[in-house]
């Protein structure tokens, strides 16, 4: 993978650096190599880079090692640099996808709550987050580690001579879908074990171009927080905090899940259902339309980006939207409706078997 390319994409086309700036790099020894270049590439636009690296098995010593008082509450110094900064990036990095599986899942929960303000003063800047491939994650794909570093290049653009040109011709795409979501009021989302109505009148929709997601390729948006009536089963698997989760099916009465089951990882779902009163609430609907990402990969920030697919996230609204519900939870869950599902909006189909119409 040419990492020095990598740098250069998240340096400059996501976060936007400027001389002077403050930026914190955030992943594992892992990623050594992307790290090194991101080094090189922020000083050389004489910005500052704050890496922030964790070692093989960090996260699993915490877990075992932390008491309450490590789950209920942070350092002072990681609000205070927080606020600092001009920018985050993280990368992840994994040495183990299943790290966190043997971790109550409620402990997990309290952890998460607690992080809020830690979360909101992140978000207060500009902010970017990516994957590094490791073996660890190749295996959890299915793929050898070398054609996941191809599929990471595809999916980035990183094959393209000018990947950030390449972001830009895909966001006049998504451009162009918004202009026909824009006027809708009801969409309905139909599948094998789904069908579900949703309110998006007067709700914007958000044009995601790779600037905060690394690779991207979705228009999203805040659904109206009473408006979810339905079922919805999502099929594809997500691994929040490194637990596995599979073949969730949601019941939803004006707005809130009041039914739930999981195949695997049920425990992980209760209990994160339980964290708010905003956590049984949908705060995202967005539509995946990256066709270079043709397959899940147990990575949430490619996966919800399959074009054919759409995702919903369980709590926190993003205000840009127009959503106004609030909750430490975020956790999206993909539909895939590649195969006999479809989108509408007021009744016009948008996406049939997983092509745009």
């Amino acid at each position: 993978m040419n990492t020095d390319k990598f740098a250069q994409l998240l340096a400059g086309y996501c976060l936007e650096l400027e001389p002077g700036q403050q930026v914190q790099v955030s992943s594992t020894t892992l990623a050594a190599p992307l790290l090194l270049a991101l080094q090189r590439e922020i000083l050389q636009r004489e910005a500052w880079p704050l890496l922030d690296v964790s070692l093989p098995g960090q996260g699993e010593g915490f877990w075992a090692a932390a008491r309450d008082a490590h789950l209920d509450a942070f350092p002072d110094a990681d609000l205070a640099l927080a606020r600092r900064l001009d920018a985050t990036l993280r990368i992840h990095a994994t040495e183990n996808a299943n790290a966190l599986a043997g971790v109550d899942p409620a402990r997990l929960t309290r952890f998460a709550r607690s992080r809020g303000p830690l979360r909101e003063a992140t978000l207060a800047h500009r902010w970017a987050i990516t994957l590094w491939p490791t073996p660890a994650a190749a295996q959890q794909a299915g793929m050898g580690t070398l054609e996941l570093e191809d599929f990471v290049t595809r999916a980035l653009f990183l094959d393209r001579d000018d990947p950030a040109a390449a972001w830009g011709e895909l966001r006049g795409f998504q451009a162009e879908l918004i202009e026909r979501l824009a006027p809708a009021r009801e969409i309905r989302i139909e599948a094998e074990g789904t069908d579900l109505t949703l309110n998006v009148e007067g709700r914007t929709w958000i044009n995601s171009d790779g600037k905060r997601n690394m690779p991207s390729g979705e228009v999203f948006t805040g659904p109206r927080e009473d408006s979810a009536n339905g079922v919805i089963r999502f099929t594809i698997p997500t691994s929040p905090r490194g637990v596995v989760i599979e073949d969730v099916t949601l019941e939803l009465r004006d707005g809130r899940v009041v039914g739930a089951r999981a195949e695997r990882g049920d425990a992980y779902l209760q209990a994160t259902l339980e964290t708010d009163p905003g956590a049984r609430v949908l705060g995202e609907l967005g539509i995946g339309t990256n066709f270079g990402i043709d397959r899940p990969i147990g990575a949430i920030l490619f996966d919800e980006k399959i074009g054919g697919t759409v995702h919903l996230a369980l709590g926190r609204s993003y205000p840009e939207t127009g959503g106004t519900n609030e909750s430490s939870v975020h956790w999206d869950m993909i539909c895939d409706l590649r195969q006999g599902g479809r989108l509408s909006a007021d009744g016009d189909v948008i996406l049939a078997d997983g092509a745009f119409t």
